[in-house]
């Protein structure tokens, strides 16, 4: 598909009702900066001042739409001290406390799932569905085992669907929140000027869904670009748990951890596939080598005896990584 060269081309790329919404899009950022002038920038709409600062871009996935803000400022303010340090990283203990502190403080609110924009317009924030879910989880599938030239049959296919159908459903059933998806160290910076949970800056959250709150604490403590030892996990994890007991009677702990271990797995399914896609259809092989992290990740949440026949199927269907 050719790269547009101006909004309506991009937008004539796309079915009508996906460019009502996209126009709708467009007509909120108008809205909220008149004197704006549009233009393509990374293949997507934009939107620049007359200056030339860039102000938004946006644009619509397969299963969602992405609204891109910018700021110079923010990005000044927030500096580039990290949570982690070391080579490879590890976590700074007290920023990752801080990173925990900060979910259970968004946790504890009861946060809406539809935003005001502009006047009279509002963003419905995605649900983070079981369709959602298990399109994830079979990128393991559909790309990592490939990789390991072990592909299944469609029965095995099946057979994968319905065990993660299973163990999702009490996450699907959970009261919901905002998933903000990356929340993990290359998202978040330190402010050590601030105090509190102000200390922690938070980037990349524009693809944020409606969904289950164990998601982003596993996205932190099982992070795939980080060594976080597993006595480091369940330390913050007991962190968590602990605030979470202490400001809401009926928060069960047990079920939060079988959620936990069920998300943390799959969401190293999704990034073994992911980054096995990057290495065969992109030619990026770098991301290979975070595969023996995720691996390890994906390995400790399947010990959990509430996976127990999920990690039956893996132990049936995926073979160990000595063959990269």
């Amino acid at each position: 598909m050719a790269a547009p060269t101006s909004v309506e081309d991009y937008l004539a790329g796309f079915p009508e009702d996906r460019r009502e919404v996209l126009e709708q899009l467009r007509q909120t950022v108008r809205a909220a900066a008149p004197e704006a002038t549009e233009t393509i920038a990374y293949n997507m709409p934009a939107f620049r001042s007359h200056g030339g600062q860039f102000l938004v871009s946006f644009a619509a996935f397969k299963a969602h739409y992405s609204l891109f803000p910018a700021s110079g400022r923010v990005i000044e303010d927030l500096g580039d001290e990290r949570v982690v340090s070391g080579d490879p990283p590890a976590p700074i203990e007290e920023r990752y406390e801080t990173a925990v502190d900060m979910l259970l403080a968004l946790h504890e609110q009861r946060l809406p799932g539809t935003l005001p924009v502009a006047p009279h317009v509002e963003y419905h924030i995605p649900s983070y569905d079981m369709n959602a879910f298990l399109i994830e989880a079979e990128l393991l599938v559909d790309w990592f085992l490939p990789r390991l030239d072990a592909a299944i049959p469609d029965i095995e296919r099946g057979s994968f669907r319905a065990l993660w159908r299973e163990l999702l459903h009490p996450a699907i059933e959970s009261p919901p929140t905002w998933v903000l998806r990356d929340f993990h160290s290359p998202n978040l910076l330190w402010l050590p000027q601030r105090s509190g949970n102000a200390r922690l800056g938070i980037l990349d959250f524009q693809d944020a869904v409606m969904g289950p709150a164990a998601y982003d604490l596993a996205s932190l403590l099982q992070d795939a670009r980080v060594d976080v030892a597993e006595q480091t996990e369940l330390a913050l994890l007991g962190r968590y748990v602990r605030g979470r007991s202490r400001t809401d009677p009926s928060f069960d702990a047990a079920q939060f951890i079988r959620l936990y271990v069920t998300l943390a797995a799959q969401r190293a399914s999704k990034i073994l596939g992911i980054f096995a896609r990057l290495d065969i259809r992109d030619g990026k092989p770098q991301y290979l080598r975070h595969l023996p992290r995720v691996w390890g990740y994906l390995q400790r949440s399947l010990s959990h005896p509430a996976l127990e026949s999920l990690n039956a199927w893996y132990i049936a269907h995926v073979p160990s990584l000595n063959t990269i």
